[in-house]
């Protein structure tokens, strides 16, 4: 019986992670080497003149895409017989690439679907891994160019790829973890340095824009004239498109002041263009201003990098409100340093020789262009994030409450108006000329007692004694139903009288007993009564006798 022992490999374990890791990373390079070969080769079929083989279209895609990595290339069938460098980089090619290796280096730190947990390598390993499987592709790609038309320069190709790569890869392990920080401080910085910049280039396309719609007429001749056919005018479009953001970045360049060479005796600043350009026909170099001092629309490109350092400033001054006013100074300053190495990294990109002699400078220059970038977040960035701190600090004034308002009486206001006047063109109202209806009248109690309000009625309430009740019993009445006209008269209402409370007998008073009269000042009742009683007794008698004599009279001698 034979004992099986289990490879690593076989296992699934740390090594097939970083090998599965390197594949993914040489996957990025095809898929992102495929994409421009298949533009370059549909352009070559559509194209009614094809000039050269499926071998020289396939150098022209490997060029392009060397190019996108920042290598520079070399134009060997030049008309003048000297090769000619060629280092514009069309940033628009630059982030397939960047975002192929981005989306690698994340994929090789993922858990893993349906909760499977499968192995990982650190992220150091994955970074070398992912990095290192993408420059193999690269390495290979050089070899080739050597053998065509636009072979590369090994001293850029040994550069700038392994940057752009190993940049890419720590991005996307970065954010596989999450994107973490060292410290809370240390947010603030990428956030604010990536809103500098996202408003830089938005301004600098912004001026290109409007400048290449100044000069419309230019670029539409120019247009026209690289290519007559659809074809080629489709490429040229194409192109347009790859190096829309580079115009970007020259409007940048040319806003923060430092400005971009159109040769190596030419230089476009806000001031005017000074020096003798050369500009080749391009329709986005249409765009170009004018030979001579700058005027007022040159000038409203500074506005530019005003905005954005403010903005800047504004976004680290609204994290500070608890830091100290120095931290606050360092950050704005860190954040502006970000951003100018990122403004640098891009026009050293965006610019570079396109030819030999005076084309050997073309676009603007990166250390120029970056520390314009940190000067004006110290003027301007600095200063907004130290008032922005400020202003968030500030102590809020405590809110007056209003005194409030008392009540009004309502039973006094009725009766000073029952006992207003009334002029003679106001018609006076129903209670002023029916006594028997007063502004005062109790209606909560009266509401009671027909039922309206809510909770039981009160006892009598809705019987015929009462002129405001419901004689049929329905509580669901309005009490104005019942109310007499202007010219009826209705019986007063006669308040209840209100019970008297009893007062209460005081724990220490004593009754007091009636004292005896005095018989020698007062007279005694019983003798005062005796003698009215016989007063009154004489009276009487006197008064019958009279009334009898005179029936006696009355009556005469005949009977």
């Amino acid at each position: 019986m034979t004992h099986v022992t289990e490879h690593p490999l076989v296992q699934g374990g740390r090594s097939a992670a970083l090998a599965a890791a390197c594949v993914r990373g040489g996957v990025a390079a095809g898929l992102g080497l495929g994409g421009l070969a298949v533009l370059v080769i549909a352009a070559w079929i559509s194209s009614p003149f094809p000039d050269g083989g499926p071998g020289d279209v396939l150098h022209a895609a490997t060029g392009l895409w060397l190019l996108a990595h920042g290598v520079d290339l070399i134009r060997t069938d030049t008309l003048s017989g000297p090769p000619a460098p060629l280092g514009v980089v069309p940033l628009l090619l630059t982030a397939l690439p960047v975002w192929l290796v981005h989306r690698a280096a994340r994929d090789t730190l993922d858990r893993g679907t349906a909760g499977r947990d499968r192995p990982r390598p650190s992220p150091s390993g994955a970074i070398a891994s992912v990095a290192g499987g993408y420059l193999l592709v690269t390495a290979v790609v050089v070899l080739y160019s050597e053998s065509g038309p636009l072979p590369a320069d090994l001293t850029t190709a040994g550069l700038w790829p392994p940057a752009v790569v190993v940049g890419a890869a720590g991005a996307g392990v970065w954010t596989a973890l999450g994107r973490p920080f060292p410290g809370q401080r240390w947010v603030v910085l990428p956030r604010a340095a990536g809103l500098g910049l996202v408003t830089l280039l938005a301004g600098g396309a912004a001026a290109t824009a409007a400048s290449l719609a100044w000069h419309a007429d230019r670029a539409q001749a120019v247009f026209l004239g690289l290519a007559g056919e659809w074809s080629g005018r489709a490429v040229v479009l194409l192109l347009v498109l790859a190096l829309l953001p580079n115009a970007a970045v020259w409007g940048a360049s040319y806003g923060l002041g430092p400005g971009f060479a159109l040769g190596t005796g030419a230089l476009a600043t806000p001031l005017g263009l000074a020096g003798d350009p050369a500009v080749p026909p391009f329709p986005l170099l249409a765009a170009v201003p004018a030979e001579g001092p700058g005027g007022r629309l040159q000038w409203a490109a500074v506005a530019v990098p005003l905005v954005a350092t403010v903005l800047l400033g504004h976004r680290v001054g609204r994290s500070a409100r608890t830091w100290t006013a120095r931290d606050t100074a360092l950050s704005a300053l860190g954040a502006a340093g970000a951003c100018g190495a990122a403004v640098a990294a891009l026009a050293g990109a965006a610019g570079g020789p396109i030819g030999s002699g005076r084309l050997s400078a073309f676009g603007p220059v990166w250390w120029q262009a970056g520390g314009a970038v940190v000067v004006w977040g110290a003027c301007a960035g600095v200063p907004a994030a130290l008032g922005v701190r400020a202003w968030g600090r500030r102590v809020p004034r405590a809110e007056r409450v209003p005194a409030p308002v008392p009540a009004p009486d309502l039973a006094a206001t009725g009766a000073a108006t029952a006992r207003k006047p009334f002029p003679k063109w106001v018609r006076r109202p129903s209670w002023s000329r029916n006594p028997g209806l007063s502004p005062n009248l109790d209606w909560g109690r009266l509401l009671r007692r027909t039922g309206a309000a809510a909770g039981a009625p009160a006892p009598g309430g809705g019987s015929y004694g009462d002129p405001y009740g419901d004689p049929f019993g329905d509580t669901g009445y309005e009490p104005y139903d019942f109310l007499p006209a202007a010219w009826e008269s209705s019986p007063a209402l006669k308040p209840k009288p209100e019970p008297k409370p009893e007062p209460e007998p005081h724990p220490q008073s004593r009754p007091r007993t009636n004292p005896e009269p005095d018989p020698k000042t007062d007279p005694t009742p019983d003798a005062k009564g005796s003698e009215d009683t016989e007063g009154t007794q004489d009276a009487e008698s006197s008064e019958n006798s009279k009334k009898s004599e005179n029936s006696e009279d009355s009556k005469g001698p005949g009977v």
